[in-house]
């Protein structure tokens, strides 16, 4: 395995500097986990109260709006639990560089529901990640400086 790590510098070099930003993005939802987890993210409601005060000015769907409101206001305990599992989940595979394409659609997702949770003012970064775990997800960055590597040489598949 050691071999196929030197071996992914040889014959993805060109994907070094996606690289070391897959890296940089998975330690800040790293960073965003091990706040939330510390803090008082799972005992106050505060995703129920950033849904609450964001959805009305939201240009969400109107059908994305009232799932927003039926369920992930009420179960406001489980969707922070989901929250906080899937910044972990896209934290370990970006660090390590494995299944980065299936986690990069995740994060997508993700990013796509928080942008229409946001206030107007912190969307312009959203955007951004939105961009870059789209372009993660495209390119299967985790196949330099990443265990996607040895995966993709011993089992060819669209995953790797």
């Amino acid at each position: 395995m050691l071999v196929a790590f030197f071996e992914s510098i040889k014959y993805s070099g060109h994907l070094v500097p996606i690289s070391f930003l897959r890296i940089f993005v998975g330690y800040y939802y790293l960073q965003e986990f091990i706040l939330k987890f510390s803090g008082d993210f799972l005992i106050r409601p505060r995703v129920a109260e950033m849904i609450s005060q964001n959805l009305v000015a939201s240009q969400a769907p109107e059908w994305v709006k009232w799932i927003l409101n039926t369920y992930m206001v009420v179960h406001w305990q489980g969707f922070a639990f989901t929250l906080l599992a899937i910044e972990l989940a896209i934290a370990i595979s970006y660090i390590l560089g494995y299944v980065v394409r299936p986690i990069g659609l995740l994060a997508v997702l993700s990013t796509i529901l928080l942008l229409y949770l946001s206030p107007s003012g912190s969307q312009d970064f959203l955007k951004i990640l939105l961009a870059t775990h789209f372009a993660f997800a495209w390119v299967g960055a985790g196949r330099c400086l990443g265990l996607d590597y040895y995966f993709f040489k011993r089992v060819r598949g669209i995953w790797w």
